[in-house]
């Protein structure tokens, strides 16, 4: 029977539609959410890391650099937080938004501020509350914005800035007209403005009743906080991952929630269950002896994600190489069968492969993706189509532009933290983060250019080296190389003795003096 039982569960969780899989670990908290079974997004917190983008500072100007048009903030982290003029500019909404008027648009708005104003309004030594846009990004410091959002399950709320916008996501007339009426009977405190969430579709005035008033109730503390603490100071820290998912990712597309932790159950039940007890039902406890991730087949979709190659459906492939400047992607037929319309299809396959991989890997900043040349414009549409089709899914802002005659795509994605690959990995010590490593011929080379300079500065002392390679250099120096040592013996009337060591980087080289066996700088 519990067998039986078992199964049924298995082929419920594994069947189609959108699911969220949670694995909560002592050192890390995961999150995956899946479609039709396929890993679409992946999200990763370390009990260590402190996710900083979203949270509020409240910091201290310390110099202004002008022709940068930027100045650094200190927010009390390791490195001061850069604030661009325009993002201390209250500015239009977000391009994802349309503005609504309310109430015909008829208040008199005050002066615009314009770059040339920031300087005189933040001298150095001022204090300013700041919002992180963007966290630290290998060497350089977090982004942060004057402009301070609060995310709420169904609106943001700008409680600086008085324009009222909805998500261009909603393209339903009706809805869209249906949403303007509903923000005209909320009660937005003045100077104060909303956007309304794609997942305000459909819901009713009671539920932006609640959530406007939790959101007000968190900026009157944030300004309780601001006053009552001495810059810089965080007033405010973004919630942890698994708030964030339930604030983010439960909306009435998801058809399913499983975690292995009853504690961060019941806690996702508490958060939502104030808002929309049909999703609080759709919580449940992973409840079997086979970890979580393994169980729904995730795993191997994780681990493929750090591949620098992707297999598409049709047998073509993608190479993705991340760079600091950018991001390259390669596309190849490889073993695509050889149609009238293969590399369509192959092209079509990899434009919405790329969307998913960006988002899985949570790669962005400027991406350049080859296609395999098409000759026919109408061809170029449809991938470039394609592309866009699936960009949609895609939380980050992104954009595309047209397929060039050269068949490149160029293309941005909103990055706001490290990309998955830099969160759980580290550069090789072995290569350095090369990716590659000298041949034993060129260590051969290096060998023996070495020995000649230390034997040459070292004629009247040294006449002897004992000399200390990887097996591989070791290998190659006993057969092809062998001759040309013994020559190096002799114009140097010299006797070098090798030995290996296989915990030797490859392309490291130590050489000994023969008598004291002290190492020799070289």
């Amino acid at each position: 029977m519990l067998k039986k039982l078992t199964k049924v569960f298995r082929s419920k969780a594994l069947e189609g539609g959108t699911k969220i899989a949670i694995n909560c670990e002592k050192l890390e908290t995961r999150v995956a959410v899946m479609e039709d079974g396929l890993l679409e997004e992946y999200t990763v917190e370390r009990t260590d890391d402190v996710n900083i983008v979203g949270s509020i500072y409240k910091g201290v100007v310390r110099n202004i650099e002008p022709g940068l048009k930027a100045m650094f903030v200190d927010i009390g982290l390791e490195k001061n937080a850069f604030l661009h003029f325009w993002d201390a500019i209250p500015e239009a909404l977000d391009s994802g938004m349309e503005e609504i008027r309310r109430n015909g648009g008829g208040k008199k708005r005050q002066p615009r501020i314009t770059s040339q104003d920031i300087p005189k309004l933040y001298p150095a030594g001022s204090e300013v509350l700041l919002q992180v846009s963007k966290g630290p990004i290998g060497t350089k410091g977090p982004r942060v914005t004057t402009n301070i959002s609060l995310a709420g399950r169904y609106m943001v709320l700008m409680p600086r800035n008085d324009q009222f916008g909805i998500s261009r996501k909603i393209e339903d007339p009706q809805e869209r007209a249906r949403l303007r009426k509903v923000m005209e009977k909320l009660q937005v405190p003045e100077g104060m403005g909303i956007i309304l969430r794609t997942v305000a579709t459909g819901q009713r005035l009671r539920y932006f009743i609640r959530d406007l008033s939790i959101l007000l109730e968190q900026w009157a503390d944030i300004e309780d906080n601001a006053s009552n603490n001495k810059a810089p100071a965080c007033v405010f820290r973004e919630p942890d991952l698994i708030e964030r998912t339930v604030r983010d990712f439960l909306t009435d597309e998801i058809e399913e929630v499983l975690c292995d932790n009853a504690e961060s159950v019941q806690r996702m039940k508490d958060l939502v269950g104030t808002i929309s007890r049909r999703s609080k039902k759709r919580i449940h406890l992973f409840e079997n002896s086979e970890p979580i991730f393994d169980y729904l087949k995730i795993q191997k979709q994780i681990d493929d994600a750090f591949f620098r190659q992707v297999w598409l459906p049709s047998g073509g492939y993608l190479v993705i190489d991340e760079t600091e400047a950018m991001i390259a992607v390669d596309v190849n037929t490889g073993r695509a069968k050889k149609k009238d319309n293969m590399i369509l299809q192959t092209n079509i396959e990899a434009a919405r492969e790329v969307a998913r991989q960006l988002k899985l890997r949570n790669i962005g900043g400027l991406v350049v993706v080859d296609f395999i040349d098409m000759r026919g414009r109408r061809d170029q549409q449809a991938v470039y189509r394609a592309m866009k089709e699936r960009l949609k899914l895609d939380k980050a802002k992104t954009q595309a532009l047209q397929i060039s005659q050269l068949g490149l795509m160029e293309m941005t994605r909103q990055r706001l933290h490290e990309s998955l690959n830099m969160t759980v990995t580290e550069p090789c010590h072995y290569c350095q983060g090369r990716g590659r490593v000298k041949t034993p011929e060129s260590m051969s080379v290096e060998l023996q250019r070495a020995v000649s300079a230390v034997l040459a500065k070292q004629r009247d002392r040294i006449n002897e080296l004992v000399i200390i390679v990887h097996p591989d250099v070791m290998e190659r120096l006993k057969t092809k190389d062998s001759e040309l040592l013994v020559d190096l013996e002799r114009r140097h009337q010299a006797r070098l003795t090798f030995r290996s060591d296989p915990a030797f980087h490859r392309e490291k080289i130590a050489i000994l003096d023969g008598e004291t066996q002290k190492e020799i700088n070289f």
